[in-house]
């Protein structure tokens, strides 16, 4: 929201869930209430992936600037 974009839960679960599938995230369901409930975390490759994600649109940043 921060940055402008409204993204709904049909957008965003289907993104989680493929995230989860390729092994940059990981799932914890825990139980709050009564309701379960879906807390992701960073897996080693994720962290990895998103270093190498930010270098690259620094890179393109500073092309659409220059």
């Amino acid at each position: 929201r921060e940055h402008g974009y409204t993204i709904s839960p049909g957008t965003l679960y289907p993104i989680l869930h493929s995230m989860e599938h390729d092994g940059l995230l990981e799932k914890e369901e825990r139980n709050v209430s009564g309701k379960i409930r879906k807390y992701y975390c960073t897996t080693e490759k994720g962290s990895e992936v998103l270093v190498e994600a930010r270098k690259k649109a620094f890179e393109l940043f500073k092309e659409i600037k220059d």
